[in-house]
């Protein structure tokens, strides 16, 4: 991967950072064994996965050490309780020709938080994204990465489902999912997969949008997908998680969904702005139809339906003039 190399501060071994107070644990022989600069960063938020995180790990190393990158892997712990951080800082240990950093949140805000403090910290140029739980095969790591530099971001696409609640999980993510579909113009295999790689500085430039919840990975996606970014998405099996899950299906399924909203809001604004006033619009004629047809006169009530479908598509438009003028 000639060329894709980036650096980092040599003195971030072993340090607390002065401004974000994230406290980064290094082991010297690792750091010094290998080169700073690497092909890929692979990043793993965790919270209370002790029972999951070294054998991630493992995987993890295995699978990324029998291709050609140059790589480190990086654990943002995020303020665990039940021993994730030291059991990882363990495993850096006794691998010591891995190139593994452990950083350590003090106070637990989330898991997009997490991933954000990752992509901030890593010093690959394509970031590697998967839970720290055990759901995703770490061995699908180099077919995501095979597609690089051709594509910006390249997903795993679950084909199971092995969530809590599926009952509820599957017809909620379907619909939420034909949404995105229908306001991205692109067809979208899985939503809110955990399991991503994508350019670093491409994803650096959207991080203001990515929310510290479950969301966030949601809003990685349509990120990409409404700027104009290249998106591929590559089929792979989801298995049980070890240890319990952190998803709220209400709560966090309510947030998938005001994510999508705001996303599009964000970037293609039109698409939400007019159906809205084409329907209001549709609603204000048809009304007035009536109204003359039964009264022999518009009424003041068809006029305000009217003219809210009138603003409503002025609205979007200077949405979009303002989306416009931020993108240049």
């Amino acid at each position: 991967m000639d060329g894709w190399e980036s650096e980092l501060d040599a003195d971030a071994v072993g340090t607390v950072d002065a401004q974000t107070g994230w406290q980064t644990q290094v082991l010297a022989a690792a750091s010094e064994s290998v080169d700073v600069r690497c092909d890929v960063s692979i990043v793993l938020p965790a919270y209370n996965e002790r029972l999951a995180i070294e054998r991630v790990l493992a995987e993890v190393v295995d699978a990324i050490d029998r291709d050609r990158w140059t790589y480190e892997i990086v654990v943002v712990d995020d303020a665990s309780d039940d021993g994730t951080a030291e059991l990882a800082e363990r495993f850096a240990a006794d691998c010591w020709q891995c190139r593994i950093r452990v950083i350590r949140r003090p106070r637990r805000a989330g898991a997009g938080a997490a991933r954000k403090t990752g992509i901030r910290e890593c010093r690959g140029d394509v970031v590697v994204m998967i839970d720290a739980d055990g759901t995703y095969p770490a061995d699908a790591i180099p077919r995501l990465l095979a597609h690089f530099p051709a594509y910006d971001q390249v997903n795993g696409a679950r084909t199971s489902e092995q969530g809590t609640l599926p009952l509820l999980r599957r017809p909620a993510k379907w619909l939420i999912r034909m949404l995105a579909c229908y306001l991205t113009g692109v067809r979208i295999p899985d939503l809110n997969t955990g399991m991503k790689a994508f350019k670093r500085d491409a994803m650096r430039r959207w991080l203001w949008v990515v929310p510290d919840g479950f969301s966030c990975v949601t809003t990685m996606t349509l990120a990409f997908l409404t700027n104009g970014y290249a998106v591929k998405y590559v089929p792979i099996e989801y298995r049980p998680r070890i240890g319990t899950s952190k998803f709220h299906p209400i709560k966090d399924t309510a947030a998938y969904l005001a994510t999508v909203l705001r996303i599009v809001l964000y970037f293609r604004p039109l698409k939400i702005f007019l159906p809205l006033a084409g329907f209001l619009i549709a609603a204000g004629v048809l009304k007035s139809w009536l109204s003359f047809r039964f009264t022999g006169s518009m009424q003041e009530s068809d006029v305000i339906v009217l003219v809210a479908g009138f603003m409503t598509s002025m609205l979007g438009l200077l949405a979009e003039v303002i989306v416009a003028h931020h993108r240049r």
